[in-house]
């Protein structure tokens, strides 16, 4: 039903009511009380109808509530894995660049102590030709 034809079932309620009450007037007791009764059971009819109803939507809006919960839920722990994956991510990264820095610091260390021991090596042989140098003059004398 559309909002018009509902409004429009809504107005020909209102007219029916209000043809109804006028009729009222010219009735006798035993009439009246009958339409009394008919517009209570009507009211009432309409009335569990309308818990009914309640009831249903309340329900929906209750799973449907639940629904976004649970969805919002789903989104968090998506997020936190992916904090937690960025995390991991950026960790590894950290930890390739320490360990490429451990190396880089390896190699160098290996590089100087090679030219360390080249100057030594250079060192010690300079002072054995220098020795030999000062003993030949030394005999010399």
């Amino acid at each position: 039903m559309t909002d018009s034809e509902g409004f429009g079932k809504l107005k020909e309620q209102v007219e029916d009511a209000d043809r109804s009450i006028r009729a009222a007037a010219s009735q006798d007791q035993a009439e009246l009380k009958a339409m009394v009764d008919q517009a209570r059971r009507n009211a009432d009819r309409h009335a569990d109808e309308l818990a009914a109803k309640s009831d249903e939507v309340a329900d929906q809006a209750e799973r449907h509530w639940q629904d976004v919960q649970a969805d919002w839920d789903a989104h968090i722990k998506r997020i936190h894995e992916r904090v937690a994956a960025k995390k991991a991510s950026i960790d590894a990264d950290i930890a390739e660049n320490d360990a490429e820095s451990a190396e880089a610091d390896a190699i160098d260390a290996v590089q100087f102590a090679s030219a360390a021991i080249e100057e030594a090596h250079y060192a010690v042989l300079d002072a054995v030709l220098v020795r030999k140098d000062a003993d030949v003059m030394a005999a010399a004398r």
